[in-house]
């Protein structure tokens, strides 16, 4: 028997509502897989279209320089992709074994002696080399490790990049004698290949335990992805899965009613 004290417009409103709140949990549901695919598909995509351009980048580059009798694509009805990219490492790796004896040494140090007599040509290639080779070098301490200095105002800190000590006329002019510099770079959010260059002294910086990669993440990403946070990236999609998992499953005792 109905209820006579039940407005006849209780049991509408409450279909209603029912309607309403499945819907919201279909819409929730779609809204985590969607998160959940784009939190798998993005880096994928974003990497796979770096690694793209770079390749084409550099067969756009070497390509010309071949040949054409020398080139797949003559013979193939298609490109092949990753052709220049595969010479060049051919031909830098011929480069430095040729290099690694006496006649090459030779040739390359004649080289050299042409460049350091031209006027503008000398002052880029010798930065220029100097650069590759403390970027490249297994010696040096350049850019090995990172640390905190306080700036741009104090109780405001920043990272920093220790490079080398400042040496010659640099050195004997800085304020403190005897003070323990050494040089770093700070890079700027989210371009770290612009940023200032100054000399401090070790005392007041602290050095970080982290790599210089998990730094120049942190900064590209301004704060947004911190260093060992792999761990709490995949907690939080296997979170979204168990949320969405849970929500159909609640919708399907509904369902049956």
């Amino acid at each position: 028997m109905a209820d006579l004290n039940q407005h006849p417009g209780d049991e509408l409103k409450a279909d209603l509502e029912k309607v309403t709140t499945s819907h919201t949990g279909v819409m929730g549901r779609i809204r985590n897989y969607f998160l959940t695919g784009l939190v798998v598909a993005g880096p994928l995509a974003i990497t796979v279209w770096l690694i793209w351009s770079f390749v084409t980048w550099v067969d756009g580059f070497i390509t010309p320089l071949i040949p054409p009798a020398y080139r797949p694509e003559t013979y193939l009805p298609w490109p092949i992709p990753g052709t220049g990219l595969l010479i060049a490492i051919v031909g830098l790796t011929l480069l430095g074994f040729l290099t690694a004896n006496l006649v090459g040494r030779s040739l390359v140090e004649l080289g050299e002696g042409l460049l350091n007599r031209m006027p503008i040509v000398r002052p880029i290639y010798k930065t220029m080399k100097q650069i590759f080779e403390t970027l490249f070098s297994k010696s040096g301490s350049s850019f090995r490790k990172v640390a905190l200095v306080e700036f741009p105002a104090p109780g405001m800190w920043s990272l920093v990049f220790i490079s080398l000590p400042p040496g010659g006329d640099v050195a004997a002019r800085l304020p403190v004698k005897d003070g323990d510099y050494v040089s770093v770079f700070l890079a700027c959010t989210p371009n770290p290949t612009t940023g200032f260059f100054f000399f401090v002294q070790r005392k007041d910086l602290i050095e970080l335990d982290i790599s210089v990669e998990n730094a120049m993440t942190l900064l590209i990403s301004a704060g947004m992805v911190q260093p060992g946070a792999d761990k709490d990236a995949q907690k939080k999609l296997a979170a979204m899965a168990a949320t969405a998992r849970a929500a159909q499953a609640t919708t399907k005792p509904e369902a049956a009613e």
